[in-house]
């Protein structure tokens, strides 16, 4: 099948106006745990949505939803319009979960024909596998592949039925930097050619290098729903870390502020511009020793934006 075949299969009709995905009020617990509250999502044909936030958001739990591996305890979930427990919604569905599991003793090109028998339009296995850079490894049993290679071949699987929806849970977990931008770039492609996709991660990077809109998950809820860079805008953040003797409500009214952590005389302050908050303590005259400066961890700069939200 040539390229331009493949992009009229994959590509959304005119008539392919309602959402791809549709997750509606969904509420999911788990004993105790609260892992989605409230949370609405709509995904249409063609885009490519990441989904950001720390691990323990409740990103894996919302797919596992949308896959209809689980239902919710409340609120709807539709795949292609359908519920997505019935088999006729998944077919145009492909995954690529967290976690992977191989049979040892086939070839990486057996597990390939394996998994292609289950679509009506497969993709060749020489396409899928050149896609990914497996060629070489088809005879190769997969219990002999590196941890990356076996990631790539995860990730390969999730195409082989020509989906017209993605889904990849943490795609490049245990890629080095070569091979996650090699199956960064396999991605674009296959979504250049119509498809929808959608990729969670905690990586900041890795949304970036992916995503056209972003959607921000924090302790089960929405807390963004907006562009690459609106949305990156936001969770970037600094640490700003110093002794001082300044009381905490003193340092949060300073601009650019976003959380204050006191330890003893350790001041440790979350702020959108490092530049000027450390411009605005000289200028105020707030005593300070030992100054550090560094960029936030993504998981700081998300319980900052989930302690903005709540507020």
């Amino acid at each position: 099948m040539t390229t331009d075949t493949r992009r009229e299969t994959l590509a959304p009709t005119a008539s392919s106006t309602e959402p791809v995905v549709a997750v509606d009020g969904v509420r999911r617990t788990f004993g105790d745990v609260v892992a989605l509250d409230g949370v609405s999502l709509a995904v249409r044909p063609g885009e490519i949505v990441g989904l950001l936030g720390p691990n323990g958001a409740g990103k894996s739990t919302l797919l596992s939803l949308v896959t209809g591996q689980r239902k919710p305890d409340a609120g709807t979930v539709r795949l292609f319009g359908q519920d997505p427990r019935l088999p006729a919604a998944r077919i145009g569905l492909g995954v690529t979960p967290q976690e992977t599991g191989l049979p040892p003793s086939l070839t990486v090109g057996e597990v390939v024909d394996l998994v292609s028998g289950h679509y009506p339009d497969p993709m060749p296995r020489a396409e899928l596998l050149e896609r990914f850079d497996l060629a070489d490894l088809a005879r190769r049993q997969t219990g002999g592949l590196s941890g990356g290679q076996k990631r790539r071949l995860a990730v390969a699987l999730s195409l082989a039925g020509r989906p017209r929806l993605v889904l990849l849970d943490e795609p490049t977990t245990g890629l080095d930097v070569e091979g996650r931008r090699a199956l960064w770039q396999a991605v674009r492609d296959y979504h250049r050619e119509g498809a929808t996709v959608v990729v969670t991660s905690h990586y900041l990077e890795e949304i970036e290098a992916l995503a056209e809109r972003v959607v921000v998950i924090g302790s089960g809820r929405v807390l963004a729903d907006d562009t690459l860079g609106a949305v990156v805008a936001r969770v970037q953040a600094h640490r700003v870390a110093f002794r001082s003797t300044a009381a905490a409500a003193e340092l949060a009214a300073l601009p650019g502020v976003t959380s204050v952590e006191v330890d003893g005389d350790r001041r440790t302050l979350l702020t959108s511009d490092s530049d000027a908050l450390v411009r605005r303590l000289v200028v105020d005259g707030v005593p300070f020793t030992d100054l550090e400066v560094r960029g936030a961890s993504l998981e700081e700069a998300f319980l900052a934006l989930t302690e903005k939200e709540a507020a």
